[in-house]
Parts: C-alpha cells; structure tokens; sequence
C-alpha cells in the first residue's frame, strides 16, 4: 500500500515514522525543509510539494493545522482533489471545524474518493510511541479500509458517528482538557499562596475527589513531574496556540447548536490572555504561570 503524507510537523512527523516502520512505502511533504530531511532521515521519501505525493498513492493522510490549510489543500481551482484516483483514501487527522470535515469529504464523494476524519488524543509522545486514539467520523466501511494504517499509528481506533464526528468528539475532549488544565492550574496556584509543597498537594488531590489526568501525567507546575512540559521549561507538548484554537472550535460548535458552555468559554478567553501575552508557541501547560503572574 502506497501512502501519501502531508503535514511532518511534531505529530506527523512520529506518525509517519510509524507508517514506515510498519511496511508502508510513504511519500511526505511538509514547508519545512528540517521536517523534510527528518522524514527522509526516518526512510521516508520527501517530496517537493504536495501534489507529487500523491501520485500511485492508494492512501493520502494529512495532519494540517487548522480547517483553512485543509480547504485550501483539496477544494477550489487549485485544489489536490482532483490529483486523487477515484477509490483512494482520505484520512485527515488534523482538528478542524466539523462543517470544513464535511465540505471536503462532500466534494471528494462527488469524486469517488472517500474520506474519513480522524483527529488525534495522546500528544507528541503518543504519536512517538505509536499509541495514539484516533476518533473517526465515517462509514463503517470506510473506517475498515482505514483501520490498518490507523492501527500503525495509534492503540485506540474509536467510531464517534459519521464524516463530522471525530472532529466533535475532539472538539469536547480539548474542551474538557483546557478547563480541567486550567482548573488544577489554579488549584496549584492557591495551595502555593498558602505555604503548600505543590509536589505534596498533587499526590494530595491525585487520591482523592480531585484527581484527574493533568495532575498524574501532564502536571502543570514545575518540579512537581519529570515527564511534563512543566519540567523542560513547558517546551515541546501541546502549544498554546492550538489549545486556544481548539477552545474556539468547540465555542463555535456550540453556537452552532444552542448547546451552552460557559466553563469553555471562560478557558478560552484565559487561553487567549495567555497568548497575548507571547506565550502562545510554548506548552498549554504554561498557562500555570498566567495565573501565577495575576496572583502577585
């Protein structure tokens, strides 16, 4: 099986890795040259734009930052779908808005080409390891010509409903991440204003009605878990920036129904503080020191 990847930035990059060291002849390309040279590096072969990926491939997966690269890769005058041979597959496991899923898979079927979406959960270090979620909206027949490469690349492949749904499902747990991240980050910050060990008050919390998944495995303060961004001065990770960006998905996918959600507003607007502030390419986790900084 042929496959085309486009997108090597932090989590294309090990997830096509992954693909290579699965048996997969892989095509990549990316805008960055360093990217390039690394997915070469990894047996990949890199090409010179995107359009030259595609050709011969039986499977095209894209990791693109946000719903107007992915538009504009595959929909208008100059738009890749066209390039695609009727029966590839589309994976797109970028995190989008579900109406941008919708738009280029409806486009893409009035090609005979089908497409599934398949955002991620696990981070960088999911993506490294091979044992990512993926959340997909598609058919069931789809999602089984999909399986195969998904499961080179994740632990978990779950089916949230039809093409659309993957990006709600991720949409709700990034919401749910950035209000719990935000909650323990004030939490932390109140016990230390107090005389608190932030160390002794996680393991605290972490057995008791409090306990949650930042505070075990992506701990906010520095000093307080070797593994976390908090401990590598909040580099690598999951970047503000996105978090905010995946904040706004979930508020716009709420005004689009009438849902209510004023604790994902509320993260998003301190997420965006926190980017204007100059903090919007380091970790989410960063948004600790936010709260330290108004503390004072």
């Amino acid at each position: 099986m042929n496959i085309a990847y486009i997108g090597l930035g932090n989590m294309g990059l090990p997830m096509a890795h992954n693909l290579i060291k699965a048996g997969f002849q892989v095509k990549g390309f990316d805008l960055s040259a360093n990217a390039l040279k690394a997915f070469a590096t990894a047996g990949g072969s890199p090409c010179i734009n995107a359009a030259d990926t595609l050709e011969g491939a039986d499977v095209v997966v894209t990791m693109l930052p946000a719903s107007q690269h992915v538009r504009s890769l595959w929909l208008g005058d100059s738009g890749l779908l066209r390039c695609l041979r009727p029966g590839t597959l589309l994976i797109d496991s970028s995190t989008i808005a579900a109406t941008a899923a919708r738009e280029v898979a409806s486009a893409a079927a009035n090609l005979g080409i089908d497409m599934i979406d398949a955002p991620v959960s696990g981070g960088t270090a999911a993506a490294e390891a091979g044992t990512l979620t993926f959340m997909v909206g598609g058919t069931s027949e789809q999602l089984e010509r999909a399986r195969p490469v998904l499961e080179s690349m994740g632990q978990r492949v779950l089916h949230a409903g039809a093409i659309g749904a993957g990006q709600v499902a991720k949409a709700c747990n990034n919401m749910l991440l950035g209000i719990i991240l935000a909650g323990s980050s004030e939490a932390l910050q109140l016990g230390i204003a107090h005389g608190l060990d932030p160390k002794v008050l996680s393991e605290i919390i972490s057995v008791s009605t409090g306990a949650n998944w930042v505070l075990s495995h992506y701990n906010p303060c520095p000093g307080t878990l070797d593994t976390a961004p908090s401990a590598r001065g909040y580099t690598g990770g999951f970047a503000t920036d996105l978090m905010l960006k995946d904040l706004g998905l979930a508020v716009e996918a709420a005004t689009g129904t009438g849902a209510i959600v004023p604790l994902g507003s509320s993260a998003r607007n301190l997420f965006a503080m926190h980017s204007a502030a100059g903090q919007g390419r380091l970790d989410c986790s960063s948004v600790f020191q936010l709260l330290a900084a108004r503390q004072s």
